[in-house]
């Protein structure tokens, strides 16, 4: 794979910058580093990186405050990289505009699977009014879907839940977020709702709802479409 794509790395370990930076430098990304949150914050603004992975257990400032700073202005995908491992954390990430969440220590394959799904998500699924994932086909302007070229019934709900889960391919959406987006802002906390719409449409797009690969739940978080 060659890129001209620039990866920001915002974390104060050197041995996991000097990984990355290999892992990265191999599969044709060019890096920018930083070790503090302050140098983070001013590289994102000059280095105009297509994409942050960034620590949350920086020496100046806490990841959630640089992570608030970077979302006041930067719209690319940012991916969480931290020891820290509660549902807590993982949810105030995504909450607060992180794209992905990975824990340490990590499998650098999954990490860059979850970088391609990030970036690819950022470069505007919305532009194109049809989203092809093999059998399944989503055409956003007319509101329908097919599987395996047969029309899925769907309700009006259940295309919108579907599209937007979609459009966010490999992004883990919050229960919250997916709540407030579908339905509206006082069912933000009926999680039973969504799981009971999730698994309708399981039955409707997947090959075997009990082992679905395209709508992958993540426990206590949300749910992720793809890998």
């Amino acid at each position: 794979m060659v890129s001209p794509d620039n990866i920001l790395i915002i974390d104060d370990e050197l041995q996991i910058r000097r990984l990355l930076e290999i892992t990265l430098s191999a599969n044709g990304y060019k890096i920018s580093e930083a070790a503090t949150g302050k140098e983070g914050l001013a590289m994102a603004a000059t280095s105009q990186p297509v994409l942050i992975i960034l620590d949350l257990g920086l020496p100046d400032h806490d990841g959630f405050y640089i992570l608030k700073k970077l979302r006041e202005w930067y719209l690319k995908p940012i991916i969480i990289l931290s020891v820290r491992s509660s549902e807590d954390d993982i949810v105030t990430a995504l909450d607060n505009g992180a794209n992905d969440y990975l824990t340490k220590p990590f499998r650098t394959g999954e990490l860059l699977a979850r970088i391609r799904a990030a970036i690819r998500q950022s470069q505007g699924t919305s532009e194109n009014p049809v989203l092809d994932f093999g059998p399944l086909t989503i055409d956003l302007a007319n509101h329908t879907a097919r599987k395996n070229n047969e029309l899925i019934k769907l309700t009006s709900t259940e295309f919108s839940l579907l599209a937007l889960l979609a459009k966010n391919e490999g992004r883990v959406l919050t229960h919250q977020y997916i709540l407030k987006e579908v339905w509206g802002m006082g069912y933000q906390e009926q999680t039973q709702y969504l799981r009971v719409f999730i698994a309708q449409l399981r039955k409707k797009v997947e090959d075997n709802p009990a082992k679905p690969k395209l709508l992958n739940t993540e426990s206590g978080i949300g749910y992720r479409f793809g890998k």
